[in-house]
């Protein structure tokens, strides 16, 4: 089975410089391509100078992290491809046993590794932990992490099945990945990858997190948590996963609950006087609106294909983190 490893790179020569050469001595099983996304650094040409046997992807133009990577991954042929963020450092076996995990595990369309933190090893990183969930009012959560509390990696968590897995560093069939459309171009950044996790799942397909895969990830390399832009893909972007993805007769309810609980956020920042918080949530609701009436072809599911709709957690992970305190994913029942 052949194996594309795409690092999607924007201005991150400093990334490439100090993690590359761990991915390439820790992946003999994979083809290595960077996907070069409009960078203004030079990037290009020192990767070109460094390292003119890896494979160099360029678009002229930064378009995100799904327009990149659909961008690129058009122009690879391989069995799965691996989309690795430029700030990753994987560890000895983790494509070993990813590999083993999808040849025990026919139906898992997609898997991330275990995510743990670059700055603090012994924990996992916000961005993908041990894999995935989402609440019955599409806020996303992942086994080792809840918001803002993150776990210490005890190895309470095994192999398993979750609803999504994190773009930071995701393993995919590439034919179930052109299957259901890609990655939507819409998104730009931030939840995509959730998406695509719920269309491959909408087809019929599983997703992964694979305990005995881990890499470590810095995080908040293209927009830092508080930065406005992040706030504003972030809200707008779960509205439209929901319209997108749940059942037509749910819609109004539950993306109503969710506008108020979006202005209840826009409160916080406005008891804060963070005032450019509050604009990117307003303008990402604008925003939603427009795509809902002008966006076509929103679910990027063929006609043809079998589709079904998936649930999650149906409780409210909002209500248990802050009214109920749970901190910890063990607590939630399922």
């Amino acid at each position: 089975m052949s194996v594309a490893i795409v690092i999607l790179n924007y201005n991150g020569r400093d990334f490439l410089e100090k993690f590359l050469p761990e991915v390439i001595a820790t992946s003999p099983e994979g083809e290595i391509y960077v996907a070069e996304n409009g960078s203004t650094d030079d990037s290009v040409n020192w990767l070109k100078t460094q390292y003119p046997n890896i494979h160099c992807i360029e678009s002229e133009t930064n378009l995100g992290y799904a327009g990149g990577y659909n961008y690129a991954l058009k122009q690879i042929e391989a069995d799965y491809y691996v989309l690795m963020n430029s700030d990753i450092e994987p560890k000895r076996g983790w494509l070993g046993n990813l590999l083993a995990y999808f040849d025990s595990n026919p139906n898992v369309a997609a898997a991330q590794p275990f995510i743990l933190s670059y700055h603090e090893p012994d924990k996992f990183e916000y961005a993908g932990a041990a894999g995935g969930f989402w609440d019955k009012y599409g806020y996303a959560f992942c086994r080792g992490r809840i918001f803002d509390s993150i776990e210490t990696q005890n190895h309470q968590y095994p192999s398993s099945l979750v609803n999504w897995a994190t773009g930071a560093c995701l393993m995919i069939k590439s034919k179930a990945y052109w299957e259901v459309g890609g990655l939507d171009a819409y998104f730009f950044a931030h939840m995509e990858e959730i998406d695509l996790c719920w269309r491959l799942q909408r087809a019929g397909h599983d997703i992964a997190a694979v305990s005995t895969s881990e890499v470590y990830h810095v995080g908040g390399g293209t927009l830092p948590q508080g930065n406005p832009k992040k706030t504003y893909l972030n809200f707008r972007n779960n509205l439209i996963l929901l319209y997108k993805n749940i059942e037509p007769n749910k819609r109004f309810g539950i993306l109503f609950i969710r506008m108020i609980l979006d202005g209840l956020a826009g409160a916080q920042f406005l008891l804060k006087a963070e005032f450019s918080q509050i604009i990117a949530i307003l303008k990402a609701h604008r925003d939603f609106y427009h795509y809902v009436l002008f966006v076509k072809n929103k679910e990027n599911l063929p006609q043809t294909l079998q589709k079904k709709y998936v649930s999650s957690y149906e409780g409210s992970i909002v209500w248990d983190y802050f009214i109920r305190k749970i901190k910890y994913f063990s607590e939630i029942k399922f």
